[in-house]
């Protein structure tokens, strides 16, 4: 049965089988007044992807089609759509609905929203399970739907749904500009990112990373120093230097976090967004005191930060560092497996969905 009843997509039915794809109708939520329907030009492929199926972040509905870096096209809009028309090129990200009715949601903090749902494996209120970019079509409300600037190619904005917003949203929320020490820790798709947004923003830009050999990308994008972390007492010679650190590595579980933290300037912040499958290492609540230092963590962004994110992109021509892939069984599996061990520069798109797909 084709759309509108039903959308196809590339799914996983077993988290032990984690990259066999397998091509499947799945039928999507109610169509409501506020919603758009997108068929799917491309897809990011993201490391959420990779710690869902694989059963990193726990159990997961199945089957299920990840992918929350999604640029199309709206094919239908709903009767009280005010922000899309039929035939706009627009994106989706990691988050698909909230309620835009708590205090949370009144306050531009909807990615916190206590009713949220996540672009994949979340139910709506019906029951129905999101699905997600790996797909011929999704059905995202208009809130979460992004228009993209002429300017942006799909295969540079897709990423920047996800891994984009996700680092742009703290960034703007430390007021990182001028005057500002930042250090970008673990430069991979969240981390270069990280220097092209604050090295725009105006900031002092700095790439901490334990592999020598993103020393040149890392200056290209931004960077005005590289610090190998692999080196012995690597972190002495910067003590109380950054303003913050933002942490996009994903086994921050092996770190040495007392290290980074004598970095920061006083009051200065230590902030994740890497979310690895494994705790933080074990710390002491003194490890905070010699420089008043501080840890938090955050999660995607917000409508106006996506916008504000997109606008700075389109004015400056920033592009990120993407590999491309035709999506199929084959190409869902390369990617994921290659995101898994970190084995691409610096983020993938899925592309070519039109030949799997149709018109």
């Amino acid at each position: 049965m084709p759309y509108p009843d039903m959308f196809e997509g590339y799914m996983i039915k077993d988290q032990s089988k984690w990259s066999d794809f397998k091509k499947k109708e799945f039928k999507p939520k109610k169509f409501e007044d506020r919603d758009i329907d997108i068929k799917i030009e491309c897809c990011g492929v993201c490391g959420s992807d990779v710690h869902t199926i694989t059963g990193g972040w726990g159990d997961c509905p199945l089957p299920i089609c990840v992918g929350h870096e999604v640029i199309g096209k709206a094919i239908k809009v709903g009767d009280k759509v005010t922000t899309v028309k039929v035939g706009d090129r627009v994106g989706v990200g990691a988050q698909i609905r909230a309620c835009l009715e708590c205090k949370l949601c009144k306050a531009d903090n909807e990615n916190y929203c206590p009713h949220m749902v996540d672009t994949y494996g979340a139910p709506y209120e019906d029951g129905t399970i999101s699905q997600g970019g790996y797909s011929s079509h999704i059905r995202a409300h208009e809130y979460f739907t992004f228009p993209i600037p002429d300017n942006i190619e799909s295969k540079d904005a897709g990423p920047m749904m996800c891994a984009g917003l996700t680092v742009w949203s703290p960034l703007v929320r430390a007021k990182i500009g001028p005057g500002k020490k930042v250090a970008i820790l673990g430069i991979g798709g969240l981390g270069h990112f990280g220097l092209l947004w604050a090295s725009a923003l105006g900031a002092e830009v700095y790439a901490l990373s334990h592999s020598p050999n993103k020393q040149k990308d890392a200056m290209k994008l931004g960077a005005k120093n590289f610090i190998c972390t692999k080196d012995k007492d690597w972190a002495k010679p910067w003590a109380y230097t950054f303003d913050f650190i933002l942490n996009t590595a994903d086994m921050t579980n092996e770190f040495n976090i007392q290290e980074y933290m004598s970095t920061l300037n006083v009051n200065g912040e230590f902030h994740n967004v890497g979310l690895p499958d494994k705790p933080l290492p074990q710390m002491m609540a003194q490890d905070f005191a010699p420089n008043g230092a501080k840890m938090g963590g955050s999660h995607i962004g917000n409508r106006p930060e996506m916008l504000a994110m997109l606008k700075l992109a389109s004015e400056k021509n920033i592009k990120p560092m993407i590999e491309t892939l035709d999506i199929s069984e084959k190409g869902c599996k390369e990617a994921v497996e290659r995101v898994k061990v970190n084995d691409v520069r610096y983020r993938f798109t899925l592309t070519g969905y039109e030949k799997v797909f149709g018109k």
